[in-house]
């Protein structure tokens, strides 16, 4: 049975919406009890999949690339809801957001939308379909164990503040659970105006992020004063090339990175690679990526850049959960856990929903401490993280999106 909670779409929508064109604003209505019309690429909006038990409700608008506001009001005039957002593909927006029997709430974030302007996306972001942090939609994704969404409201963020991610497959937005990225869950910790622009992609390494051009589409979307967070590792230890290694090719394309972002203004934050779940005999973690965290310190403290050291942090947080209990920060599942499961899923490199939340918790921390007139913009209830004191995984609670997949993320 898949592990989520069971999904009751109260606001049912027949949206109605309307657009002032100089802005672009775009504004749907979602009555409690109407139909909830299908996409049409004609109307350039609607549903992708409508509620139905155990499925959360996903609606699409036809958005040009760039960074947008995004206002929902929560509530229902008879019912209590909960509702979490998810954007794109599975990212993270908001969190459990309660109403009480006709109590309305209205949140506002900022999502970032990309278009398929590369010519080098590998098959899990072609599709079919099109993975949605590459198609022609903003989406969304009502989940939650009583959703309620009164009305949406999209407007382009043309102030906002960009936070590009370079990265692997435990950064990159997952798009099928039970695997998540920590780049995905990072976004519900910022406050409106900050667009998180997750570029990271399964299987990669510095040279071959490089090679097919994504440190280019990320250069040619920057502006003065974004940041860019850039964290591989896992990756670059395959590299057999003479001469490759931590302290040769790997520090040498790191800086090369370091060097472009701020040739274009942008400012670079490098962030550790979080450690793979490996323990030894007395129960203690051990490290996989040592000589890469090193590698990273080194260039952060020769380019005067800022270190967030997620490899350290993860360490922390996996001693804190034990041998046996740090399973369920992983992809670790028995058979028929999901649909078309047949066989244990045991992954000790990425990371499930729980997983990849503490690690961008992790994450969060070390922006406090490390670039703070980026941490100024987090949501005021951030909260503050200790990775030896961990939140429970019971603590977690994130709805699962319908899509699943058991085939493992390129990279291990």
């Amino acid at each position: 049975m898949m592990p989520t909670a069971k999904v009751i779409f109260i606001c049912a929508a027949a949206a109605t919406f309307t657009v002032a064109a100089e802005a672009a604003e775009l504004k749907f209505a979602f009555p409690a009890g109407a139909p909830q019309p299908a996409y049409e690429a004609k109307r350039g909006s609607g549903f992708l999949v409508a509620a139905a038990p155990n499925t959360p409700a996903i609606f699409a608008a036809d958005v040009a690339e760039g960074n947008y506001d995004v206002t929902i009001r929560f509530g229902n005039a008879t019912a209590a809801t909960r509702t979490t957002i998810k954007a794109e593909s599975r990212r993270l927006m908001l969190k459990d957001v309660a109403t009480k029997p006709g109590q309305f709430v209205t949140r506002t974030f900022t999502v970032n939308v990309r278009k398929p302007t590369i010519a080098s996306l590998n098959s899990r972001e072609k599709g079919p379909p099109p993975t949605p942090d590459w198609d022609e939609h903003l989406t969304l994704e009502f989940n939650g164990p009583h959703p309620g969404v009164a009305s949406l409201e999209i407007a382009p963020a043309r102030d906002a503040l960009t936070v590009f991610i370079a990265g692997d497959s435990t950064v990159t937005d997952q798009r099928h659970e039970p695997y998540a990225g920590w780049g995905q869950m990072l976004p519900c910790f910022f406050e409106r105006g900050v667009g998180i622009s997750n570029q990271a992609e399964s299987g990669l390494a510095l040279s071959s992020f490089e090679h097919q051009k994504r440190l280019e589409k990320i250069m040619s979307l920057l502006k003065p004063g974004d940041y860019v967070l850039i964290q591989f590792g896992h990756n670059d230890q395959k590299d057999k090339r003479a001469g490759a290694g931590p302290f040769t090719t790997y520090k040498a394309a790191l800086k090369r990175f370091v060097a472009v972002i701020r040739a274009k203004g942008g400012l670079p934050v490098l962030v550790t690679s979080m450690e793979r779940r490996r323990f030894d005999e007395a129960g203690k973690p051990t490290p996989t990526l040592k000589d890469y965290a090193e590698a990273v310190r080194q260039v952060g403290s020769e380019e005067q850049a800022p270190v967030i050291d997620l490899n350290a942090m993860s360490l922390k947080f996996y001693a804190a959960l034990g041998p046996e209990k740090s399973t369920q920060a992983f992809v670790f599942y028995p058979p028929k856990t999901f649909p078309g499961q047949d066989k244990e899923l045991k992954d000790n490199t990425h990371h499930n929903a729980y997983g990849a939340y503490e690690l961008a918790r992790c994450v969060v921390e070390g922006l406090k401490a490390q670039v703070p007139v980026l941490a100024a913009h987090l949501v005021k209830d951030a909260g503050a993280f200790d990775p030896a004191k961990p939140d429970a995984p019971e603590q977690v609670a994130i709805p699962a999106s319908a899509s699943t997949a058991t085939e493992k993320p390129a990279g291990n």
